[in-house]
């Protein structure tokens, strides 16, 4: 029988969220009903209400979360009533090319529940990056939910559901970033933070945090950075250089998303260094760079998905590694709030010294 929650909506471009009634439709085949614990405030959730992904509105907004599988439908088989589960947004499918050559990670054919949550009236919802998960309780895939380790704080767990484990996979996955590599990591949010965490976990020798707001670099060195640059006061490219011999990061991280701070990262690695490319740009922006300096530099332009990450490895991986004390993913929580406060979430993230407000249901 449907199910009426609260949840959180974005009603059309630029307007403010609001509280509404959600109707939950009980799991078909291959779906799950899933109990939200806690859920961080993204970027992508501004995008999404800023019209920036689509507009496909209504959105029900909110997909980095963790809770508790409540049903599921006919054919799951992968999770059950109660486990504790992070939420992702990438469920593989199995079957396309990516997969069938052993490289889940790209999967060209991810999916997500086929039936949509709806408002009272009938509306039907556009469920961010096919979660929705700013409500008491989500319809997803049961791909979509991640089995890990119920001892860890949901607010905690959640993270891992998109920013964190962007930003670590970035560096560990897409960048892979080597014992004794430098590493500059451009941008220093939650992503680029979590590019850090990522950085030191591998074992770079040097990790350089780019950023034009002092407050972001001392939680950056906090993370684990060995080394600053506000590059509101220094050239970027010319301080990386520095501090690198002269040469350049072996690998360059950039998480912002926006031309010239790629341009920064092209110009910033070392001959045959990596370039990784994690921050989200908007459709409009265009890069121009000479193709002989391409050519001539060699190494690799990649682009991370989602920290080319694979949930089922993933996750309980980086569980079982904060748990040993190894990761402080705990440190990117920087309040906790309800479901009422997400508009004054979406208002802070613009004053710099949040890396993550997080809902707690």
């Amino acid at each position: 029988m449907p199910q009426h929650v609260q949840g959180v909506i974005a009603p059309g471009r630029n307007e403010p969220v609001r509280g509404e009634t959600i109707v939950i439709p009980d799991p078909g085949p291959g779906e799950a009903v899933v109990k939200i614990q806690a859920c961080g405030v993204c970027h992508t959730d501004l995008h999404y209400k800023q019209g920036g992904i689509n507009d496909e509105f209504p959105f029900l907004l909110g997909h980095e979360a963790a809770g508790i599988v409540e049903s599921v439908g006919e054919g799951v088989t992968d999770v059950a009533p109660g486990d504790f589960v992070i939420l992702n947004w990438r469920a593989v499918c199995g079957t396309c090319r990516a997969c069938l050559r052993g490289r889940p990670w790209y999967c060209f054919d991810t999916h997500n529940a086929k039936q949509r949550m709806t408002l009272l009236d009938g509306t039907e919802l556009s469920p961010a990056l096919g979660i929705g998960a700013f409500a008491e309780k989500t319809l997803v895939a049961s791909g979509q939910c991640t089995k890990v380790d119920p001892a860890v704080a949901p607010e905690v767990a959640g993270l891992l559901g998109c920013g964190v484990m962007a930003g670590i996979g970035a560096a560990l996955n897409t960048g892979n970033v080597g014992r004794g590599d430098t590493v500059a990591v451009i941008g220093c949010g939650g992503v680029g933070d979590a590019a850090v965490v990522g950085s030191r976990l591998a074992g770079a020798s040097k990790i350089i945090a780019v950023d034009i707001d002092d407050r972001k670099l001392e939680t950056a060195k906090a993370m684990g950075a060995t080394h600053t640059v506000n590059s509101r006061s220094a050239d970027p490219v010319e301080a990386i250089r520095e501090l690198t011999g002269g040469f350049g990061a072996d690998v360059v991280i950039e998480a912002v998303g926006r031309p010239e701070t790629y341009e920064q990262a092209f110009y910033a690695r070392d001959l045959a260094g990596t370039v990784v490319l994690v921050g989200v740009p908007t459709p409009e922006m265009k890069l121009e760079l000479p193709l002989l300096d391409v050519f001539g530099r060699g190494g690799a332009l990649k682009s991370s998905w989602y920290g080319d990450c694979l949930p089922s490895r993933d996750f309980p991986m980086l569980v079982d590694l904060h748990q040993q004390g190894r990761i402080d993913l705990a440190a990117f929580v920087t309040e906790t709030i309800g479901l009422g406060e997400v508009e004054k979430a979406f208002a802070r993230m613009h004053e710099g010294d949040v890396l993550r407000s997080v809902v707690v249901l």
